[in-house]
Formats: C-alpha cells, sequence, structure tokens
C-alpha cells in the first residue's frame, strides 16, 4: 500500500528545501477556504533567475527523493515567476519585482497566513 503524504508534509519540506537554499521572505496561505485549487501556497523570493531556477529544482528533487512526490506541472522556469503545482501545495518562486508586481499576498489577504517558524532555521544573532 503505497501512503500518500499530506499537504502538510509536502509543504513542510518544501519550505524546508527553500530555506536551505537561501530563499528569502518565505510565507504559505491556507486557501483551501477560498479556492479549490490548492490546500496551500507557498511564495518565495529568489536572488537572482539562477536562484529561483535553483530553488525550483532543489525542492523538485526533494519532494520527488524523500517522498516520492512529482509535481502536476511547473511554469515560468525561464521567467521571473516559477509556479511549481502539486495539486494541494502550489509553490510560488520570485524575483523580487515580480513579488510585489504580482501581490499574491495581497490577491489572497483572506486566507489564513501558516506559521513556518517550525521549519525555518533561526537567524544566527
Amino acid at each position: 500500500m503505497t501512503v500518500h503524504p499530506t499537504p502538510e508534509q509536502i509543504l513542510a519540506l518544501a519550505v524546508r528545501t527553500a530555506d536551505d537554499k537561501k530563499a528569502r521572505d518565505i510565507t504559505a496561505m491556507r486557501v483551501y477556504e477560498q479556492t479549490t485549487l490548492a490546500d496551500y501556497f507557498v511564495v518565495m523570493t529568489g536572488t537572482s533567475t539562477t536562484h529561483i531556477r535553483a530553488l525550483c529544482d532543489e525542492i523538485e528533487f526533494k519532494l520527488k527523493n524523500d517522498m516520492g512526490v512529482y509535481a502536476h506541472h511547473i511554469e515560468g522556469v525561464t521567467s521571473s515567476w516559477i509556479l511549481m503545482d502539486y495539486s494541494s501545495v502550489v509553490i510560488n518562486i520570485f524575483l523580487s519585482e515580480a513579488r510585489e508586481l504580482y501581490a499574491l499576498e495581497r490577491l489572497w489577504s483572506d486566507s489564513q497566513n501558516v506559521d513556518l517558524s517550525q521549519y525555518l532555521k533561526k537567524e544566527e544573532e
């Protein structure tokens, strides 16, 4: 019998992986009450097109190898916004200008923010 990871487990691994790869300003929203598209939207910022591609590649690799989870589809790999659709969890990796332009957090402001502190490393003092 195959055990399928929960949306929360996918979210946790994606956030930990992004944090390990130095993604900035990682946030997540619980959106299942607002849409049938997904349970969670994850949003993060990369510092360059190379960095956002590296974040995408590493998240894809970890979810596939650690959980056997494959993206339904991935869009925008050559742009300033990469969208990784894992059905229950949609991961958005932006360059800072694109993140400001599309303002997903404002667009989904009626959703509930997810506390990610348990998945993020503490900053060195």
